[in-house]
């Protein structure tokens, strides 16, 4: 009997110390993970700007309205120089603003270079023109998104112990950072809850900025923002052979 109980425990202690051995295993794995795309993810703030081109498309006049509609595509390009998919928007004029959200860090953070607060991170946010009642805005960047200049491409987002992350599937780790992002991006008030959490992570501000011009076929505007949070629309003629062609690709 004491035989059949000895030999019971002994079995219960293999079982709990493989139960131990694996959690220990999973929670390794799991660190380990959560790192790889925490370098993933820092390796996309690394640029020291953002850029965008913009093209009027179309110019067109309503008779009912009395009222001139220009559209615009946007082309973003992500921190290693690729273009994004491109977006187009229409308004009632041509006097257009862009706005730029930029969150800066602690400057002993950034001097430091901590590996997730030694950048600030910029980004497009929304395009609007100013027309009273009528005014009208797009969303460049929703808000509680991952930003699609950042976000992590589908053959790096790695599952937990390996193996590539689904079609389709959000990867945690990314949506738990960009989700804390907007939170103190947001609501940075040193009175608001988050405001406390933001200034124990180190957030110093959180700035918008949202420049204009009047947008005219036939002229290419580059829109760059500045790691320091300055944002800019430069202007330059398109090339002469360009003008009233529509190129193929």
């Amino acid at each position: 009997m004491k035989k059949q109980s000895s030999i019971v425990k002994n079995i219960a202690l293999l079982a709990l110390f493989f139960a131990l051995g694996y959690q220990g295993y999973k929670l390794a794995g799991q660190y380990i993970y959560e790192n790889a795309v925490l370098r993933q993810i820092i390796t996309r703030l690394e640029a020291d700007s953002r850029a965008a081109e913009v093209l009027v498309t179309g110019v067109n006049y309503s008779e009912a309205e009395q009222k001139t509609y220009t559209t615009i595509k946007f082309l973003e390009y992500d921190s290693q120089g690729n273009p994004l998919d491109p977006k187009y928007f229409t308004f009632s004029g041509n006097i257009i603003q862009f706005q730029s959200l930029v969150v800066r860090f602690d400057d002993l953070l950034v001097r430091q270079g901590d590996r997730l607060k030694g950048k600030s991170v910029y980004l497009f946010w929304k395009v609007f023109m100013l027309d009273g009642k009528n005014t009208r805005e797009y969303d460049i960047t929703k808000i509680h998104e991952v930003p699609q200049g950042y976000k992590l491409d589908a053959g790096q987002r790695l599952l937990p112990l390996g193996g590539p992350l689904a079609a389709g599937r959000d990867n945690p780790v990314e949506t738990r950072f960009w989700a804390r992002f907007w939170e103190y991006a947001l609501d940075p008030s040193p009175q608001g809850a988050s405001g406390r959490t933001a200034r124990l992570e180190g957030i110093k501000n959180a700035q918008i900025e949202a420049p204009g011009t009047m947008f005219v076929p036939g002229i290419l505007y580059t829109i760059k923002i500045e790691h320091d949070g300055g944002l800019r629309i430069d202007a330059s003629p398109l090339a002469g052979i360009l003008r009233g062609e529509k190129i193929p690709f």
